[in-house]
């Protein structure tokens, strides 16, 4: 029998681009890092269990050509990988060469918690053989390729009724070498504003903290508008257009006092 691991979130929570990594990958080979975030959610808490995750060599017949990056079960609260908190999924070094998918075996221990009742959430049997994330990436000879899973959590999961919830997994991947972010500090605290912006076809959101800092992770280079919403009427919306991103680099857009209406 397979040994579960339950790791507490405290311990899983890390910020991209630190390594005490200092060897560098053997000769001919590269090596992977894949992190994943979250955005804000209405339930109380988003756990989702992971058993393997595994990429695909291209070339390879569909049930051939995986490789495992990590085989050790365990479970992530996604509600807490929010404004640059991040978990590190995968970490192993790879043939140079190119690779066409990456996979996620989610078990059914994954559950949410709404309103203080705890719910298992139900696994399609399209997902058994795990959720392939079409993804091409070549691994480059003493190379690092650090990749970002942004999941939502929200629209990842369909209420059916009788207290039966699914997971339908929705998850943005986004090369971290190609990504940027906007933070900023929003005031005042008692505002509890969600802040937002467009990418493509999909919306990238976080919450501000006790302090009301904030960070918008995983955003491909170009111009955004980043919109602030209240949760009190006691403050007007308000919208930051134009915010430039840089790959590689974070975008401060300073503090945002919110006035009201």
């Amino acid at each position: 029998m397979k040994r579960i691991i339950y790791v507490p979130i405290l311990f899983v929570l890390f910020f991209i681009g630190c390594s005490d990594d200092t060897t560098g990958p053997a000769a001919g080979k590269g090596a992977m890092k894949i992190y994943m975030i979250d955005a804000p959610s209405i339930y109380d808490s988003v756990v989702v269990c992971i058993s393997r995750v595994d990429v695909h060599t291209a070339g390879s017949a569909e049930n051939d050509g995986w490789i495992t990056l990590n085989d050790s079960t365990r479970y992530f609260d996604l509600l807490q990988l929010t404004n640059g908190a991040n978990v590190l999924l995968g970490d192993a070094e790879l043939d140079a060469g190119h690779y066409t998918q990456i996979r996620l075996i989610v078990t059914a221990e994954s559950y949410i918690v709404l309103q203080g009742i705890k719910y298992f959430l139900n696994i399609p049997s399209g997902f058994e053989t795990g959720i392939k994330l079409v993804h091409q990436f070549t691994i480059e000879s003493g190379i690092t390729y650090n990749l970002i899973l942004d999941f939502d959590a929200d629209r990842s999961i369909l209420f059916e009724g009788n207290g039966i919830f699914t997971l339908n997994p929705v998850i943005r991947v986004m090369p971290l070498a190609t990504s940027g972010s906007i933070s900023g500090q929003i005031l005042p605290i008692e505002a509890s504003v969600i802040v937002w912006t467009v990418v493509g076809s999909d919306t990238t959101s976080t919450f501000t903290n006790e302090s009301g800092n904030f960070k918008l992770m995983a955003l491909p280079e170009g111009t955004f508008d980043v919109n602030i919403t209240s949760g009190t009427q006691a403050y007007a919306d308000t919208t930051i257009s134009g915010v430039q991103v840089t790959a590689g680099s974070d975008t401060d857009i300073g503090v945002i006092t919110l006035t009201a209406p």
